[in-house]
């Protein structure tokens, strides 16, 4: 029984890949297709629609931490800045595809710089980069 735990391992770690520039694209456009309501036999739609929405909003969750944690040593970050939307799920998926479809094929930035320069684009912060006082 002991060794059921570290088969467990091997197999998680096996399967283990990076997430794709184009798998985030192929996710987003599943999203796009459930937030428009359009129907789809594809059993694994939910999942991969999920999958991209979950994987942007978890970056701004961690960019939210890290402005915050900036904001107590005095730095403001202005990567980005969210507005206080209900549709901003759907705005932010938008954003992630046409900016990915944009960056040229076989491009090998990571899910999270594609993700980054998109919400960079989309959502600029009105402020200047500066020091908070």
């Amino acid at each position: 029984m002991k060794s059921l735990p570290i088969l467990l391992l091997g197999l998680l770690a096996g399967s283990a890949h990076a997430y794709t520039g184009q798998e985030l694209l192929e996710d987003c456009r599943a999203a796009e297709a459930l937030y428009a309501e359009v129907k789809n036999s594809d059993p694994h739609h939910a999942i991969r629609s999920s999958r991209c929405i979950s994987y942007i909003a978890g970056f701004a969750d961690g960019y939210a931490i890290s402005d915050y944690l900036a904001e107590k040593i005095g730095v403001q970050l202005n990567a980005f800045c969210l507005p206080n939307d209900p549709d901003l799920s759907q705005r932010l998926v938008r954003a992630v595809v046409i900016h990915v479809e944009r960056t040229p094929p076989q491009n090998t930035a990571s899910t999270a710089t594609l993700v980054a320069g998109a919400l960079a684009k989309s959502f600029p912060c009105a402020d200047l980069l500066e020091r908070k006082p």
